[in-house]
């Protein structure tokens, strides 16, 4: 990966901006712009960056913890990848400030190898969002957003953990702002020799050691009462250790880097904004089958985006969204049958919103992909809100979303297929929210057809190669449950949850793999005085890892309870303790895999 160049390009194309906006409040900056109108439709699960430290391991974890998801992870740190409503991996999007970063040789995003501190806030979609959002949107999406505060002053943090298994995570950010400027840097890593054992199954968790870093630097500034300029670049570096079942196993590894960097221009008036943003991406992976020599193969990625979002008021109930994108992408590969190639890809979308009353809105949205070489489907969404009682209120989105061909997908020798075509689904997507007082409950039953899935399958030359194969059928429900509740100085809040996914092939009639029937999350957090304390559980139901239904080789139902402590003290400290796994449970997420056993943390939280 060659790193300095690419950021010698990002830098030369910033005086190449014509025109732009993100509707920008008086005191922060926020990146993804159409995130705020999605909120106005659907239901949003936002973890802040506080929630971050309870999970601080990985994004795995976390998502596992306090989100709907069910990640499958080939051992801690490992190669991770997330099944969203009985869905497959490709079919979560995961989107970093508005830009679409799913990669695009497996379409779709490693888990470990995005990092999880240096943002300021992690929100979860449920449900189609590919017209704003772009392909793999079908299960839902993942979003990693930044923000920039403005007359906020000098403020500087650090979170140092150390753990079991010789795990050490440092995590420091520095941030300035004045009212036209403002700047964040950030800088996260992560380091674990990862020896963790569990007897019962008779394994050792043998060359599982991983590290990364990442920088994030952020800064917007306001060249005019209605114009500000900002810019968002992330770093990242890693390296894991693939786990041997034996001492004189073969050790393997995995490297990955990623650059991202993104640059906006945005105007907003009383009735209009404009955000015209220009982003540049670069993933490179290398394998190495022995971990001391040479690597056997690897690819890099370079993807070239530039995107403009026009949002007007017609009248103050009437407003349109018109949304225009193209990208470049590129890919090399090394030893894995890909050669140089390159596909451009562009969109059109139109969003009407019409606001009937405040508690009555409806929006409809249209998009057409123009991809390189593949015959695109169109795209629509259907959404509306209804909050016609104090106590009540009830959203519904009809959408067609889809997810084009990998690069793997097309162009692997042997075995690629130039002539598959977009996988599409059809969602139906509810929320049903009620609240009383302290207590808010949302059920959000829903639907999907998802077409022309694409596997791939073994053929009579003995090689494997993808195909356009059979249909699936997914429904079931989410819901959660908030209760918060103040005693003087005693502030309690539970934050529960629990998804039903019936996913099954319409050919078979039979459940898909890894994806389990039910999966419940509870976490309670507890703050009297300097003193907090929370605990946090999983449970996740049978799940099938054949396709045929085989129960000797599914994954057991299992419950994991984790529980921490912390005491604020001197204003500016927090001392905090952990305990994972507090039950000793043995659990798995893949096959011949297990997960830790118990094991703890201390960690320190500087604020000033």
């Amino acid at each position: 990966m060659d790193i300095k160049k690419s950021l010698i390009l990002i830098f030369s194309a910033y005086g190449c901006f014509l025109s732009a906006q993100e509707k920008v409040i008086d005191t922060v900056y926020i990146f993804d712009n159409q995130m705020n109108k999605v909120k106005l439709f659907h239901h949003i699960n936002t973890i802040s960056p506080k929630d971050f430290e309870k999970n601080a391991t990985n994004l795995s974890e976390l998502l596992r913890f306090q989100s709907q998801l069910y990640i499958k992870e080939n051992g801690r740190g490992a190669v991770s990848s997330p099944s969203f409503r009985g869905t497959s991996a490709g079919h979560t999007a995961f989107v970093w400030n508005g830009i679409n970063i799913n990669s695009a040789f497996l379409g779709q995003g490693d888990v470990n190898n995005i990092p999880l501190f240096g943002y300021d806030e992690l929100e979860v979609k449920a449900g189609g969002g590919s017209v704003q959002y772009g392909s793999s949107a079908i299960g839902g999406s993942i979003h990693l957003n930044n923000n920039l505060e403005f007359n906020k002053g000098l403020h500087t943090s650090l979170f140092s953990e150390a753990a079991s298994f010789g795990t050490f995570n440092n995590f420091l950010r520095a941030s300035f702002s004045n009212e036209k400027f403002s700047l964040k840097v950030s800088g996260n890593y992560v380091i674990s020799q990862n020896d963790y054992e569990v007897p019962e199954k008779e394994y050792i968790n043998r060359n599982g050691r991983f590290y990364n870093s990442s920088i994030n630097i952020g800064a917007s500034y306001k060249i005019a009462p209605h114009q500000t300029i900002s810019w968002q670049n992330q770093i990242f570096d890693g390296s894991q250790h693939y786990p041997i079942f034996t001492e004189n196993g073969n050790k393997t590894k995995y490297n990955a880097q990623t650059l991202r960097s993104l640059i906006s221009w945005d105007v907003t008036r009383n009735d209009f904004s404009n955000s015209l943003k220009a982003a540049y991406t670069e993933d490179n992976f290398q394998y190495f089958g022995d971990i001391d020599k040479p690597k056997e193969s690897g690819a890099t990625g370079k993807n070239y985006i530039f995107r403009n979002d026009f949002n007007y008021f017609i009248t103050p109930k009437l407003n349109v969204n018109a949304i225009g994108e193209f990208q470049v992408n590129k890919g090399v590969g090394y030893q894995s049958g890909i050669g140089d190639i390159s596909r451009n890809v562009g969109s059109a979308a139109g969003l009407l919103r019409y606001f009937v009353t405040s508690d009555l809105r409806f929006e409809a949205g249209i998009k057409k992909d123009f991809v390189e070489n593949i015959s695109s489907p169109f795209l629509y969404s259907f959404s509306g809100k209804w909050h016609p009682v104090k106590w009540y209120q009830v959203g519904a989105s009809f959408s067609r979303n889809f997810k084009f061909p990998t690069f793997n997908d097309l162009y692997w020798k042997q075995g690629g297929n130039p002539d598959l075509v977009p996988e599409t689904s059809t969602n139906l997507d509810m929320d049903h929210e009620f609240r009383f007082g302290d207590f808010r409950l949302t059920l959000s039953p829903y639907y999907m057809d998802v077409k022309n899935y694409i596997n791939w399958l073994p053929t009579a030359a003995g090689y494997w190669a993808a195909f356009n194969t059979y249909s699936v059928e997914i429904y079931g429900i989410d819901s959660q449950v908030m209760y918060q509740k103040n005693f003087g100085n005693h502030h309690f809040i539970f934050n529960g949850g629990y998804t039903y996914s019936r996913s099954t092939n319409k050919l078979t009639g039979l459940q898909m793999m890894y994806v389990p029937l039910h999966k419940a999350t509870g976490n309670i957090d507890y703050h009297y005085r300097f003193l907090n304390v929370y605990v946090q559980g999983l449970f996740n139901g049978l799940t099938y890892t054949t396709t045929d239904e085989k129960r000797a080789d599914a994954i057991d139902p299992y419950f994991v309870l984790n529980t921490g402590v912390s005491a604020n003290f001197l204003d500016h400290y927090t001392l905090g303790f952990k305990v994972n796994n507090i039950t000793d449970a043995v659990y798995q997420t893949v096959s011949y895999y297990p997960l830790p056993k118990r094991n703890y943390s201390i960690y320190i939280n500087i604020n000033f």
